[in-house]
């Protein structure tokens, strides 16, 4: 049954999509491979979004996740242990702490991303070429509804040095007492 803010979607299609999804989200996991022992979906998330939109201050990062502040904050601190995301100074304003990806991010995000690639061929493969070509329109229309960046609108990797990590207090990591 459609909800009201969905009034307007055909149930048939609704369900269809759900199928659709559910079917997804096992491929998602498949595709993390052996990094789904270390890194949950919704942390693999938050890499994507990162890697997608470029460095976010949390708060923004929470509204992309759709997620309490509280509940990114976790997240990176997670992530941030891992090596996979790093906390910043903005450079327009130093009161502004962003999170971004790291080096090790972004190859745990491409290494699954061509897992999961791997993994649509086969099952597109079982479909005529126009079937295929039919789902790829439908679900890119989908993609783009739902707000999501495509891969080849992502922000370029920017190599360089890497602006000092700061830890959880919002402070220069490695200070006296502090761990990275």
């Amino acid at each position: 049954m459609v909800g009201e803010a969905g009034a307007g979607a055909d149930a048939e299609a609704v369900d269809a999509v759900l199928l659709a999804s559910r079917t997804l989200v096992g491929v998602a996991m498949r595709s993390l491979g052996t990094v789904a022992e270390e890194t949950t979906i919704a942390q693999y998330r938050a890499l994507v979004v990162l890697i997608s939109r470029g460095p976010q201050r949390l708060v923004d990062l929470a509204g992309a996740l759709d997620v309490a502040p509280s509940t990114a904050g976790r997240t990176c601190d997670r992530l941030a242990r891992k090596g996979l995301i790093r906390r910043h100074r903005a450079r327009a304003d130093r009161r502004a702490v962003l999170v971004s990806i790291t080096e090790a991010g972004r190859r745990v995000v491409n290494d699954a991303t061509d897992r999961r690639r791997s993994l649509i061929a086969e099952i597109l493969a079982e479909l005529p070429p126009r079937r295929q070509h039919a789902v790829a329109g439908s679900l890119a229309e989908f993609a783009a509804a739902a707000g999501e960046v495509p891969d080849s609108e992502w922000p370029p990797s920017v190599a360089g040095p890497e602006p000092p990590v700061l830890a959880a207090s919002g402070r220069p990591a490695g200070g006296a007492g502090e761990q990275a």
